[in-house]
């Protein structure tokens, strides 16, 4: 039984942008499920749908058991620039109405599993790339949840911080027992990472093909580096430039590989 589950998505804006077309997506519980196409295909709003931050035209968002707690890590940090890592981490827990002083356990705990406890007083400003997109993971933590929507978080860091926060969401991932629906644009990311990824069409988005990414977690540098690693991202790459190639208004199934 999925976790959540997305049939028949279609998504039109209000300026007539139609974003999503036929989309499906089914994620189970302990996936990390990728999604990978072209700038405008529909991926955020696919994860603003299950996130419930929006609404589909048609198709139907169901979760066959009862909807978890949900964080959400987008792009960009958005942390308070005037706060400190402890109060931005706070955010979530405050505007649910918990005070800081009952807070104070939980957000000690999130800012301690992205490796920031001796900088919970420290402001945005005094803080690299990486650690400001650690504090914007601690706050999707902060709220305990079961799964993590995840928007190109690291789209912008370099490629040294991408792999080691790469390596941190996998860790975070078996130790909190996560499910994580991930954003990106990066084909080596998306192998590295993924249980499944899923490529798609260009805009009006759906799933052209699926491959199934059946390499053992816990990964590290060895699998970075090794020929089923590079096959996966081969694979995966002539998958999008034939994405890109198709009719718009193709919506035949999804090609599905394990």
């Amino acid at each position: 039984m999925p976790l959540v589950q997305l049939a028949s998505i279609s998504k039109t804006f209000e300026n007539g942008t139609r974003a999503l077309d036929g989309f499906g997506l089914s994620v189970a519980t302990g996936e990390i499920v990728t999604l990978i196409g072209p700038s405008g295909c529909g991926k955020s709003t696919a994860l603003r749908l299950i996130a419930g931050l929006d609404a589909p035209s048609s198709g139907e968002v169901s979760w066959p058991r009862a909807r978890p707690e949900i964080g959400y890590v987008f792009q960009d940090a958005t942390l308070m620039p005037w706060a400190s890592v402890f109060n931005n981490v706070w955010l979530p827990l405050r505007l649910r109405g918990t005070s800081r002083t009952e807070a104070r356990d939980r957000i000690s705990e999130a800012i301690e599993l992205v490796g920031l406890t001796e900088f919970a007083g420290a402001k945005p400003r005094e803080l690299s790339g990486g650690m400001r997109m650690r504090v914007s993971i601690a706050r999707a933590l902060v709220t305990q949840p079961s799964l993590l929507l995840m928007d190109e978080p690291f789209a912008a860091l370099d490629e040294i911080s991408r792999f080691r926060l790469n390596d941190e969401l996998l860790a975070l991932k078996e130790r909190l027992g996560l499910t994580v629906v991930f954003v990106t644009h990066s084909i080596f990311e998306a192998v590295y990472l993924s249980s499944r990824v899923l490529v798609m069409t260009p805009r009006p988005g759906r799933v052209a093909e699926e491959f199934t990414i059946g390499e053992p977690f816990p990964r590290d540098e060895s699998f970075r580096t090794s020929v089923s690693y590079a096959e996966h991202a081969r694979t995966i790459s002539a998958s999008l430039r034939s994405a890109n190639a198709e009719s718009r208004l193709d919506n035949s199934a999804p090609r599905v590989h394990s």
